[in-house]
């Protein structure tokens, strides 16, 4: 009886220590994966700043270069993809898109030199450049949490205590366009001589 008893004794306390690390560890999960979606929220904050504000943008530019439909066309259909996207893959996907064409467009600007002295697009321009600038930090802050995440659920034993609860790999990474990984070519006009 008392071999039974001592038995009995440690499964007992083995169940509440293994217990007790999987609600840590799951309550740790938990705290994370928040993490992940407060980041991604944020993230979704300012690519909307950036979707609002390219309009504006775009119809100052017109003004100056109505011959470019291409360009405005695009950023439309870009803008477009990025409003109705609803997963976190579909907008990364979508802001790839509307990173592109925003390259165009700026691209369309510097062939209007009359177009970067006007007040109106100076304003949205520094208006864009600082959006560009909270997307960067919120991006990396997103990628920092998701490989935070990921990293916690794929260690021992938290893999196993990841299983039992349900939590997977988040594969929702912001990832450099592989145009972004090129150098700009820079012209300079030939003197006059």
């Amino acid at each position: 009886m008392k071999v039974l008893a001592a038995i009995l004794a440690v499964a007992l306390i083995l169940a509440l220590i293994v217990g007790g690390m999987y609600v840590g560890r799951r309550n740790e999960m938990v705290r994370l994966n928040e993490q992940v979606k407060s980041n991604w929220a944020q993230v979704d904050v300012v690519l909307q700043r950036r979707s609002d504000l390219i309009p504006n943008l775009v119809e100052t530019v017109k003004g100056f270069a109505a011959q470019e439909q291409t360009v405005f066309h695009d950023i439309a259909q870009a803008r477009a993809a990025l409003l109705g996207a609803h997963s976190p893959e579909e907008k990364i996907a979508a802001n790839r898109q509307l990173d592109g064409a925003l390259g165009r467009l700026l691209l369309v600007v510097e062939n209007y030199p009359q177009l970067k002295s006007n007040e109106n697009f100076l304003r949205l321009q520094d208006e864009l450049a600082g959006t560009e600038n909270r997307i960067a930090i919120e991006r990396k802050r997103y990628n920092d949490s998701v490989q935070a995440y990921n990293t916690y659920i794929a260690l021992f034993p938290n893999n196993i205590f990841a299983k039992w609860a349900g939590f997977q790999r988040n594969n929702a990474y912001f990832e450099a366009s592989p145009a972004s990984r090129e150098a700009p070519k820079v012209q300079f006009p030939a003197p006059n001589r």
